[in-house]
């Protein structure tokens, strides 16, 4: 006879390890992402990858609304808020998305080229969406911890950071403006989604749920980079064999 699974719940600290642990699927260990970081990227293949997470940055507000729509505490909307106005913006603060705009320009897209979403492959378009659409019918609690993927994002923006300059040359040093600042923002952003998540899931089976959550989180990301890797590094974007207009 098999003994019974154990289903005692994991202490605040325990459980916090298990999300540490979770950092195996990042997307920084994403194989262009590995590339990108060793210098083996060309101009084409970082702007494609540049021009695709802006749709991203541009989700990343949406889906942070839409956590607060559904979130009835006022003291965690105060907080939460501090991410959407970051990201779009506010009085003399133009925020993370015109940042990455700048980023666009630096290695090399224009504006137009980038706001326009011209180049944002479908299975990059598809992920985001799915995470979005995810936080609009989510539990806000829920939605609020699959953010937690910024436990692990300032290693990869100090990354870039330490290794583009020298890396990619060509890249104007103007276009670091959104990772610098992402470094001290997901750090204050962890701490508040942490508290949310260590307090909310107390039971093993809501602790085992929590961590299903963030891998679907990751499994975007990943699945962002996928969609790149095949279009770039392998010249196989969507319809590529059948529209010779590609």
């Amino acid at each position: 006879m098999n003994d019974a699974v154990d289903k005692t719940p994991w202490s605040k600290n325990e459980f916090k390890a298990q999300l540490l642990g979770m950092e195996r699927y990042y997307h920084i260990h994403h194989p262009y992402h590995v590339l990108m970081n060793e210098g083996k990227l060309n101009e084409a293949q970082i702007r494609g990858w540049v021009a695709n997470r802006y749709y991203y940055q541009i989700c990343i507000p949406i889906k942070d609304a839409a956590i607060m729509a559904n979130c009835p505490d006022r003291k965690t909307r105060a907080l939460w808020i501090q991410r959407i106005l970051e990201h779009d913006g506010h009085a003399d603060n133009p925020g993370g998305i015109e940042a990455w705009i700048q980023l666009g320009q630096a290695v090399g897209l224009g504006r137009e080229e980038i706001v326009s979403e011209e180049y944002v492959l479908p299975g990059v378009r598809f992920s985001v969406d799915a995470y979005v659409n995810f936080a609009r019918r989510a539990d806000w609690h829920e939605a609020a911890s699959s953010s937690l993927t910024e436990l692990f994002a300032p290693n990869i923006h100090q990354q870039r950071l330490d290794n583009w300059p020298s890396h990619y040359p060509w890249v104007d040093l103007k276009g670091y403006k959104y990772f610098r600042k992402r470094l001290s923002e997901a750090r204050r952003d962890v701490k508040h989604g942490l508290e949310i998540t260590l307090d909310w899931y107390r039971t093993r089976e809501e602790q085992e749920k929590m961590l299903s959550i963030l891998k679907f989180k990751l499994d975007v990301l990943w699945t962002m980079a996928d969609s790149m890797y095949m279009a770039y590094m392998h010249h196989m974007p969507p319809y590529y064999n059948i529209d010779s207009n590609i």
